[in-house]
């Protein structure tokens, strides 16, 4: 296997859940557990930083106009324009220096936006009322990245600070609480 269809293969782990989700959103207005943003405001957040990674390695991810109430299209396409810069195998195998460290591109898009698209996907589910389980191997993504991230998590701006779990809360209650959301 290559490097090629390995980031991709795994971007792709990451996103086509977070898609699924968001075809089945019906109130864009709905509360997320992100402090003062809706469900539309979160899927901006993901677009837009996802694009701003992009830029600032030198590919562009047009902005998808459609409109702002059309946000599954908008979404479709912005998906699919990541899947093909996770394809590509010059633009995922460029070294790249991060705050965690060096890595590839490719590295860095599965290790930052790949936790995004995990965290965001329960943080959509809540607000349309739904209620997701994590699998193992996405418990332990998220773990790892959390490890690597430290203190600097809690910056203003990235994650809420920890709370405490709750006693004999399982895995995924432990994880949330470490994301400063209540299971």
């Amino acid at each position: 296997m290559t490097a090629e269809t390995t980031i991709e293969g795994r971007w792709k782990a990451c996103a086509e859940p977070f898609t699924q989700l968001v075809r089945s959103v019906t109130d864009w207005e709905a509360p997320t557990p992100c402090k003062g943003w809706n469900a539309r405001d979160l899927l901006d957040h993901v677009i837009t930083s996802e694009r701003d990674f992009a830029a600032r390695q030198g590919r562009e991810i047009p902005v998808f106009d459609g409109s702002r109430n059309e946000l599954w299209t908008q979404w479709v396409k912005h998906a699919s324009a990541v899947r093909a810069l996770a394809g590509d195998r010059t633009f995922v195998m460029r070294p790249l220096g991060t705050a965690t460290g060096e890595m590839t591109v490719g590295e860095a898009l599965l290790h930052y936006h790949g936790f995004d698209l995990l965290v965001h996907r329960w943080d959509l589910a809540r607000s349309q009322g739904q209620d997701i389980r994590f699998t193992d191997a996405e418990l332990d993504k998220i773990e790892r990245a959390l490890d690597s991230f430290g203190e600097q998590a809690y910056q203003p701006g990235i994650l809420a600070g920890p709370l405490r779990a709750p006693e004999g809360a399982d895995r995924q209650a432990r994880v949330l609480a470490r994301l400063g959301r209540s299971a």
